[in-house]
Parts: C-alpha cells; structure tokens; sequence
C-alpha cells in the first residue's frame, strides 16, 4: 500500500477503509460495536491497515475490538477519528479524544479531524476549536491533526490565525464534484486531499456510461476505475462497503494505470456545485 507523506513527516496510507453507516443507528451499544467488528474485521483480513471512524459514527467500540481481535500489531495499523459537533469548545475537545481512545481502546490516534468547520454555530469560532485539536499532538497521544470539509476560507482562517496547517483536509471529491477549489487552496498549503465517499454518497458515478467504458477496456469494475483516478490524483480515500468481496475490489488498483485521455475524461464529468451530494459546510450545523 503506498504511504502519502504528510507535511508533519509522517504518513498515511493512501486507501483505507470508512466506517460510516455499517450500523442500524449511531449510539455507542454493545450492540452496534458487535455489528461493527464484525465488518471491520473482514475489512482488517482485505488487507485494510487504514480505519476511518468518527465520534458521530457511533463505530469507535467496534473498530477498536476488531482491531484487538486481529492479533494485528498497533504499528501496522493508522486509525482516524473525528471531533463530534457538539464538542467544539476547546475546552471539550481534550475530554472527548480521551473518550475517543478509551473506546477505541487504544493509547495514542495516528489522525484527528474536525469533523466540521461548523461556521454559523458557536459564534463562527472555529479557530479556537483547531487550536485545541492541533494542541492533542503535544503530549503524544496523537501524531497527526487535521480537518474535515473545511473550505478554502476555512482553510486560510485557521492558518492565518494560529500559523498550524492541518495535514489533510478530509472532503467530497468524486467525478461528479471534484471540489477543485478545495484542491487547489490544499495544494497551495500543502494539506493533503483525503476524500470521504470516493465513488459518489449516492454511488451514482458507478453507472456512468464514460467510466463503464474505461473499465471494460481494463476489465475491470467502475468502482476500481474511480478509486484509481483517485490514486493518480494523488489522494487518500477512504470507500467502504460491507461486502468483503468489494472490500478487496477495491484494494486491487495498483497493478493498472489510466491513461491522461482518460482521467480527462473522467474530469470532464464534473457537474460543479451541482455534483455535490453531501450538506454544504459553509452551512451545515450538523
């Protein structure tokens, strides 16, 4: 699995595995946990060593007993988690990672995001909120901060204010809304693109006619095609099914290589603003 390189000096992996919505509902339950291990563990023998989770995702219980469970050594593993809405305030943030590693039963997270900038909701404070997330990395207990759907003028706030660049920006991007402003401001900060939802959240881009095409001329599936355009962008991105078969589908994309006409065609299916499927972070409250 090749690593991406972070601006801290350490790395990613460049695919791993998303845990959103693998349970019923997203409360912290023995049950939910059990479902969760389950699919996190088939995940673990695909060969993922990359685990997205979330505070909000409810998942962080069953990540971290499938990751006891696999007898996989700590090392091997980057496991992420995100900074719930409601814990914005700096002074909830340390208490809530301490809550993130006590139930993924770990002592120290290779990445945490803000989830959300969260713009209209406590005061438009979100710098303050950053600073302390960036602070975590102080006491060793986390190697890496970041953000998540931030936009560009998210983006250049927090790095005007407290001179901290996050590693990764954790966003939308698909062939139909590749989020190229985003992009852009990330690649002048030098933050990496991470992609939630790789293959579209409503998984649209499957279906289309171009990316069918260019998978049948390399046998191989839609879902392989768009996670390859990913890798030679240059992004992480984090798909997730529960099907183990798919699960190493879509592993199995570094042994082909689309040619520059076809990621111009694949760029060429953008729909702007349009394409976006997800809530819009300039407004959501979450």
């Amino acid at each position: 699995m090749p690593l991406i390189p972070l601006r801290d000096g350490t790395a990613i992996p460049q695919l791993g595995y998303g845990t959103l919505d693998l349970q019923p509902d997203r409360e912290h339950s023995d049950a939910n946990a059990e479902i969760t291990a389950s699919v996190v563990a088939e995940a673990l023998r695909a060969g993922y060593r990359h685990l997205d989770s979330a505070q909000s995702y409810g998942t962080e219980r069953g990540v971290g007993r499938a990751i006891a469970e696999s007898g996989i050594a700590r090392d091997e593993l980057y496991v992420t988690s995100k900074l719930a809405n409601p814990h914005h305030r700096p002074d909830d943030v340390r208490r809530s990672f301490d809550q993130t590693l006590e139930r993924l039963g770990l002592d120290h997270l290779d990445l945490f995001l803000i989830h959300w900038p969260l713009p209209t909701l406590y005061d438009g404070d979100f710098v303050s909120t950053w600073r302390a997330v960036a602070a975590l990395v102080d006491d060793g207990r986390l190697r890496s901060a970041g953000v998540s759907n931030f936009l560009p003028e998210h983006l250049d706030r927090i790095v005007e204010e407290t001179g901290l660049v996050p590693v990764v920006d954790q966003v939308e991007s698909h062939p139909y809304f590749q989020n190229h402003e985003t992009r852009e401001a990330c690649e002048r900060l030098g933050i990496v693109v991470e992609t939630h939802a790789p293959l579209g959240h409503n998984r649209e881009p499957l279906s289309d006619p171009e990316i069918a095409r260019i998978a049948a001329e390399h046998g191989r599936t839609p879902a392989q095609v768009i996670v390859r355009w990913h890798v030679q962008l240059g992004d992480v991105s984090i798909p997730k099914s529960a099907s183990p078969e798919r699960m190493r589908e879509n592993l199995d994309v570094f042994d082909f290589t689309l040619s520059a006409q076809e990621m111009e065609t694949i760029a060429a299916l953008d729909r702007g603003a349009d394409g976006r499927v997800g809530p819009h972070p300039a407004t959501y409250e979450g």
